[in-house]
């Protein structure tokens, strides 16, 4: 997926989860924020962040903000709707022959429902924004709707759908997302429960540009030995 008219500004300050304070060619803006996690280790004073100008000049705010480096170098997407989108083009070339976002499902909309031939599949999305060491962590904020989404998904796979979480890693260089149970322990009983009942987890690896966002690979993650880093089967 690709951005238009991408400009640099240096972060300034967060006032909400929903603004911030940029500076762009010397002048202080507020801009919208693109996400509304914590983002803590990359929103902070001085990052060099990386905006899209809005196409729509009745905007109370002009620019989004969609992207930071990291003070250790790496550049994060940190769009919350970008996940999604580079999903969607990742299954579209993976010979399915129906895609439906927003697929109603139990209580829950999943992010995505497909057809390929008479089997039918479900995946719901999540973005990775969150590193240390090298590691991806999810989720960066306690998510009681992920873990609502992990259950309907275990539960569908006793229905005969072919169930499965993505976890978008929106920088270079990780390779692994490792449920983030400090922050909400819940979400890494549920997943590791749905991987019980059949659930498949993928770690779509995307490369970062200031103006783009791309999968490049993706990895899954073998149902008996969960998590493990020898664990992974590369496809």
């Amino acid at each position: 997926m690709r951005y238009d008219n991408v400009i640099r500004g240096t972060f300034l300050d967060r006032p909400n989860r929903f603004i911030a304070h940029v500076q762009i060619g010397g002048k202080t803006e507020t801009v919208h924020v693109k996400n509304t996690g914590r983002c803590r280790e990359l929103l902070v004073e001085g990052a060099e962040v990386w905006l899209e100008q809005s196409a729509n000049p009745a905007r109370k705010t002009k620019y989004d903000l969609i992207a930071a480096r990291k003070s250790s170098g790496p550049l994060v997407n940190i769009d919350s709707q970008a996940p999604n989108k580079v999903a969607r083009e990742w299954l579209e070339t993976q010979s399915f022959d129906k895609i439906v976002p927003e697929y109603t499902y139990g209580d829950s909309r999943i992010d995505f429902y497909m057809e390929k031939g008479r089997e039918k599949y479900l995946m719901e999305v999540k973005g990775c924004t969150l590193e240390i060491d090298g590691i991806g962590y999810f989720p960066d904020a306690p998510t009681e709707r992920g873990v609502k989404h992990l259950r309907e998904l275990a539960r569908a796979t006793k229905e005969g759908y072919h169930a499965a979480v993505a976890f978008v890693i929106q920088m270079d260089g990780v390779t692994e997302v490792r449920p983030n149970t400090a922050t909400h322990p819940e979400f890494g009983a549920a997943l590791a429960e749905a991987q019980e009942e059949g659930v498949e987890v993928l770690f779509l690896l995307c490369h970062v540009e200031p103006d783009s966002l791309t999968v490049q690979k993706m990895i899954r993650i073998i149902k008996e030995r969960p998590f493990a880093p020898q664990s992974r089967r590369r496809t």
